[in-house]
């Protein structure tokens, strides 16, 4: 059965109607997941399996029969593990339908249909009796319902069902218990991330409104590769602190709770932020523990274990407070069934009244709902607003009529603030109005920028005034992108504002070009790498589904990843291989660029890394993608403010000898797309 699904495209800003299958949305699902990357986390799944090993053991010695209630099951490893400890029997839920399916072929092909059973259901609709899903209650619960923030999935609510209808009491449980630290530090680098901050314009100031300090900020919690983080970008205020655990064994609740951990300032500085993370401890003994924690907390920071569905998370203060160094200061981390957030206080500050817990940070100020964790590094970044104040300043004069085409960009302020005669912004949406509006007002600019909420084709000289726009100006930043080049809708807007736009118009960038360069992963390989077998037990039918999504496509795709995070060598200079001149109209054929580039260090090319660079005029360029030179080594710098594309290569390639990455794109302007293919062949 196909079905039409309606989705604007991130490029042109049309709605294209696409035809999929149901089978297709299924394979993407799978192939776009994580399962690859828990497959390949061998840490985690020894860990797991010592720990079910053992916990079959405890329950075999007290003479018990093992019945194993696997939760989240996903492939059915775990399952297959508890069996071949010695289980008895095992009920694996899993609410994914498609992944259900992929577990059953997985289980069935390593001969455990016998003793395993699929249950295609959320846990808390899995019941017990004769007639139920499961015979008998469990008396081994085994789980993986973990996220960055341990509980984001909903592992406490899916416990407590667990432990009340479906598990006896006691049970052994794999993982036994889940322990969060947290330490605060100062940042300037993350606290970028939470804040607008002051913008020099020209020797002016810029001053960020008083409702985006005021405000307690968005309440997801921002998780990151923390070992990509220098340990000389923070300043630690405090010891790593135990903030609370989680026995799975015994019953829970899924209320809110709160902890606290008191302790005295190692530092001086300002507070803003606080680092966390948790360990699994498979066994009560805590003899067996996987650890979340970055690579700078260990000894030897190569040995330790990388993943991508577990990374670690950044936490944001409320607000930044000043601590003295041995000041006594109690941090506190509040949770529901879902997520959790913190709070700082001093202890002197309390008075009789039981002190209450910190409320949910909650955006108040609109920016948070605008402006993405990295847009804020993108907007507090010095070195790249000079940039677009140099390119302004060559193209502005006291005539100039400005039109600024991105999201909740501050560009049309600072042409304002560069003495344009007028400047209108078209904004996408009445939130990202409403936050430039605040900027205005915060620095006296009432009316100093038009501020319109039209589509570019639909924007008419009336609307201006009927004043024709000399200065078209972006960065681009478009909140609809994923991949680099979806920035482009800028060239379609500038198409579009055609009428409106004098001859002699400047348009800020003038160009665009597509960047590449191949290169060698550290680790992100591992989230498309096959499989085959996992820990002794064949999972191939995953491969085959995320082959078969492979083969659907009808030209491979590339992946947005912010590449500052996932370390990688440059095997081959970086290339310019396409350019769009926005000072043109979007033209009606495609633009094709085919070539190679040779390896030029050893090593496994595991795919193509793309990027877009601005020329904002002929000696001022910005780019989203590397942000220096790469070194001898290969090592590479990338922005953190924007996602790089990432394509992989159907098998990685091994280059030690000559050799060269053939290369064919295509810019299909109908589409708003680039179709890609890449391969490696000797020289």
């Amino acid at each position: 059965m196909k079905t039409f699904c309606g989705r604007a495209n991130p490029s042109t800003g049309a709605l294209d109607w696409v035809e999929e299958s149901e089978e297709y949305d299924y394979h993407q699902e799978i192939a776009r997941s994580c399962y690859a990357d828990m497959l390949h986390d061998h840490d985690r799944n020894k860990k797991y399996y010592r720990g079910i090993r053992a916990a079959v053991a405890r329950v075999q010695a007290r003479g018990e029969r093992v019945v194993v209630l696997d939760i989240g099951t996903g492939t059915g490893l775990l399952s297959m593990m508890a069996v071949t400890a010695g289980a008895d029997f095992c009920y694996a839920v899993e609410v994914f339908k498609p992944m259900a399916e992929a577990a059953r072929r997985i289980v069935e092909k390593n001969g455990f249909s016998e003793k395993i059973k699929i249950i295609n259901k959320h846990s808390t609709d899995v019941t017990v009796g004769p007639d139920g899903d499961m015979q008998t209650k469990a008396n081994v619960l085994i789980t993986e319902l973990f996220d960055t923030e341990l509980i984001g999935e909903g592992a406490l609510p899916s416990y407590e069902h667990a432990h009340r209808y479906l598990v006896q009491a006691p049970c052994e449980a794999v993982p036994h218990r889940a322990t969060v630290y947290a330490q605060l530090v100062e940042s300037e680098l993350l606290w970028r991330w939470a804040r607008l901050q002051p913008v020099a314009v020209e020797g002016a100031r810029l001053a960020p409104p008083p409702a985006l300090g005021l405000c307690a900020g968005a309440h997801s919690v921002c998780d990151v590769q923390l070992s990509q983080v220098s340990p000389g970008s923070f300043t630690a205020l405090g010891p790593l602190c135990t903030m609370f655990s989680v026995d799975f064994s015994k019953p829970m609740s899924s209320a809110f709770q709160s902890h606290s951990s008191q302790f005295e300032a190692r530092a001086g500085g300002r507070a803003q932020v606080v680092l966390s993370w948790w360990d699994l401890d498979m066994d009560p003994g805590g003899s067996v523990v996987c650890s979340m924690a970055p690579s700078w907390t260990y000894a030897q920071p190569e040995t330790a274990p990388w993943r991508d569905h577990w990374m670690q998370s950044v936490y944001f203060l409320p607000s930044e407070r000043r601590v003295c160094e041995g000041e006594s200061l109690r941090l506190t981390v509040c949770h529901d069934d879902y997520s959790l957030w913190y709070g700082l206080r001093s202890p002197s500050q309390q008075d009789a009244q039981p002190e209450a817990p910190p409320p949910r940070p909650c955006c108040t100020c609109q920016a948070h709902l605008v402006w993405t964790r990295p847009r804020f590094g993108e907007l507090n970044d010095g070195r790249r607003t000079e940039s677009y104040v140099r390119a302004l300043r060559s193209v502005l004069t006291a005539d100039s009529v400005c039109l600024g085409v991105s999201d909740g960009s501050l560009l049309p302020v600072f042409a304002h603030m560069m003495g344009a005669k007028k400047v209108f912004s078209l904004e996408s949406s009445r939130t990202s109005q409403q936050v430039i509006k605040q900027v205005l007002e915060a620095n006296s600019m009432e009316g100093g920028v038009e501020l319109l909420e039209v589509r570019a084709e639909q924007l008419s000289s009336k609307d201006l005034g009927g004043e024709q726009v000399s200065v078209l100006m972006a960065e681009p930043f478009f909140s609809s992108s994923l991949l680099p080049w979806h920035s482009l809708f800028f060239w379609y807007c500038r198409s579009a504002l055609a009428g409106v736009l004098r001859p002699d118009a400047a348009i800020l960038p003038r160009a665009a070009s597509l960047h590449l360069l191949a290169v060698e992963f550290q680790d992100l390989w591992r989230i498309r790498a096959p499989c085959g077998s996992c820990e002794g037990f064949s999972v191939s039918p995953m491969d085959e589904m995320v082959q078969k999504s492979l083969d659907f496509r009808e030209a491979r795709e590339a992946e947005p990843h912010p590449l500052w995070e996932y370390p990688c060598r440059a095997l081959t200079a970086p290339a310019e291989v396409m350019t769009f001149d926005f000072t043109q109209r979007v033209p009606q054929q495609p633009i094709s660029s085919r070539g190679s580039l040779p390896l030029i260090r050893p090593g496994r090319c595991h795919g193509v890394a793309l990027w877009m660079e601005y020329q904002l005029i002929a000696d001022v360029t910005v780019s989203a993608g590397l942000i220096g030179p790469v070194s001898e080594k290969g090592e590479c710098e990338w922005s953190r403010h924007r996602k790089q594309g990432v394509y992989f290569l159907r098998s990685p390639w091994e280059s030690s000898g000559r050799a060269a990455v053939s290369y064919s794109l295509t810019f299909e302007p109908a589409l708003g797309d680039i179709k890609m293919d890449f391969s490696v062949a000797p020289q």
